[in-house]
């Protein structure tokens, strides 16, 4: 192993509330060497990110480094403890300018949605080198999008953020990060929202990158599947403390501490079994009738015109037919665009299809009611039996309600036969059933986690016992451990009250694990579907051949004697 390029000792981050401190980060240590990539995993809130945030002074107010050493050595063998610095001092600027890069988690927060993608490439680069003229500074800027593979990087350039895909913007976000050729590359979570093919274009474009440039990278994330990929060593952090750290193979294949090996048994991959659930069968020729039933749905959104340009379409759900079946979970899956997420607001009504049929039978069994007929006022009595689990909780919950307030509003609204001690027993229940502690009821968004608003959101679309629940990404932002547990908690209430379920999500293990029946998207369109076993061990189609051979597996490939 090459020498050290950073050395973390020791270090306690806290933050001051109005009763006590809270200490997130307690006496961390680990090491980081030249060229190495080293991953930092843990549950949300174990404090990874926090850890990152220290190191590059970037912490949120009122965040302080209480102690302990962040030790920078350069490339001329001076060391420099970070922790002592000020923020805001020109030297530390000029640290986060030359030495250091950070790439977030959420690409489009961190561009700005006013300015092309060429400026603000050029804006680093301009910080970087200030004799640089336009011309250089423009033809660099190119050359960046060259290097992190962007299609057609001369016209890409002068697009604006909201115009790219999900992946292209990360990888203009890479762009600007190596822009200064840095020597640590801190990746905070880069690849949680992208699906799997994207994602690993990303994590093979971070290997490349590495070899050309030689920088080390701390690779913060939660995806087991993606540190086995792309790490040589590994640091478990567990409530703010590092429980275990070493050698990619000996953590993964020789786990010591408990907390390690309860994230090993977490993670699902595409081998293991699914928990059980209550049998899911329709036999051919069988005459139970589907819940749902799509036929030749069409969305098609209309783009304005630009100057002396004609109007133009863009088809995101071309010609589709399904049909789901009472106590079914059936998965949609498909890359960033296919046209997922379009087809769950259609059925909804959010989103209108512009052509085809969407049939609901009722718990009558005997009527046909047209989804796409009918406006909001009449179908809101509807939205009782078809519930939508958001993939954001933070921004699906309203900051001014309380927990209870929010999980009851539902009920107020749609289940109007309900008085309000039967209300109040309800969402007393249906806390009970997602793990909230009754305490919490009185509370406001803000004072939880990731995965408590998650449970919170599940909570208000489970609460009006539903026929129907459409979760649209609704784990992708979870750890492992959580993940699992959200998933088990939906089986259990459909393995109760026989709810229906699509799973939209680009994680084909966590359809694995959920769903009976699988389709996948491509363009819009459904390109294959059937039994999840036939689809993810036997699949026909390329496309879907690709997005299988694309989903990180947390197992290390075997060792090569010599």
């Amino acid at each position: 192993m090459s020498d050290k390029i950073l050395q973390v000792k020791n270090l306690n981050v806290s933050f001051p509330t109005s009763m006590e401190y809270f200490h997130a980060v307690k006496n961390v240590s680990f090491d980081l060497y030249r060229g190495e990539t080293l991953s930092v995993i843990g549950e949300s809130g174990s404090g990874k990110s926090v850890t990152s945030s220290a190191i590059m002074q970037l912490l949120d107010k009122p965040g302080r480094i209480d102690s302990g050493e962040i030790l920078y050595t350069t490339e001329t063998g001076d060391v420099i403890d970070i922790a002592q610095m000020d923020p805001r001092s020109k030297s530390m600027r000029s640290l986060r300018c030359f030495n250091f890069s950070l790439v977030s988690q959420e690409p489009m927060a961190a561009l700005s949605p006013v300015h092309t993608v060429g400026d603000q490439i050029k804006e680093v680069l301009c910080l970087v080198d200030p004799s640089i003229t336009k011309q250089q500074a423009h033809m660099r800027a190119i050359e960046l999008l060259e290097q992190v593979q962007m299609p057609e990087p001369s016209s890409l350039i002068n697009k604006y953020s909201f115009e790219l895909s999900g992946g292209q913007r990360q990888r203009v976000v890479i762009a600007m990060a190596i822009a200064s050729r840095p020597d640590v590359l801190i990746a905070d979570e880069p690849t949680t929202a992208l699906d799997v093919t994207t994602q690993a274009e990303i994590l093979d474009l971070f290997k490349k990158l590495q070899d050309e440039i030689g920088m080390a990278i701390l690779f913060i994330t939660h995806d087991l599947g993606v540190v086995a990929q792309i790490s040589d060593r590994v640091v478990v952090m567990e409530k703010g403390e590092v429980v275990e750290c070493g050698n990619i193979r000996q953590v993964f294949e020789r786990p010591e501490h408990p907390y390690t090996k309860k994230l090993m048994e977490a993670t699902r991959s595409l081998e293991k079994p699914s928990k059980v659930k209550v049998p899911y069968c329709l036999q051919e020729g069988s005459n139970v009738r589907p819940i749902l039933d799509l036929n030749g749905v069409t969305k098609v959104f209309h783009k304005p015109a630009k100057m002396f340009q004609k109007k133009s379409t863009m088809t995101a759900v071309d010609n589709a037919h399904l049909k789901l079946y009472p106590g079914e979970s059936l998965g949609i899956v498909g890359e960033s665009g296919s046209g997922k997420s379009t087809l769950g607001r259609a059925i909804l009504g959010m989103s209108p299809a512009t052509s085809g049929t969407i049939q609901y039978v009722d718990e009558k069994g005997n009527v046909d009611i047209e989804l796409s007929d009918y406006k909001r006022v009449v179908r809101d009595p509807l939205f009782a039996d078809l519930r939508l689990i958001f993939q954001d909780p933070w921004s699906s919950l309203n900051p001014r309600m309380t927990v209870f307030d929010i999980i009851e509003e539902p009920l107020i609204k749609l289940r109007t036969e309900m008085n309000k001690a039967e209300r109040e027993e309800r969402v007393r229940n249906i806390m009970k059933w997602v793990g909230l502690p009754p305490q919490f009821s009185s509370r406001y968004p803000h004072a939880f986690s990731g995965g408590q608003r998650q449970r919170i959101v599940i909570a208000r679309a489970l609460v009006t016992i539903p026929k129907v629940v459409i979760a649209d990404e609704a784990t992708a932002a979870l750890d492992v451990s959580l993940r699992s547990q959200v998933l088990d908690l939906l089986i259990e209430f459909q393995n109760v009250y026989g709810t229906a379920f699509i799973l939209i999500t680009h994680d084909i293990a966590t359809v694995k694990y959920f769903c009976d029946r699988v389709l996948v998207l491509q363009h819009g369109k459904i390109v294959e579907q059937g039994a999840v076993e036939q689809v993810i061990y036997h699949p026909e189609q390329a496309y879907t051949q690709q997005l299988i051979s694309a989903v990180p597996v947390a197992e290390l490939a075997p060792e090569i004697s010599v």
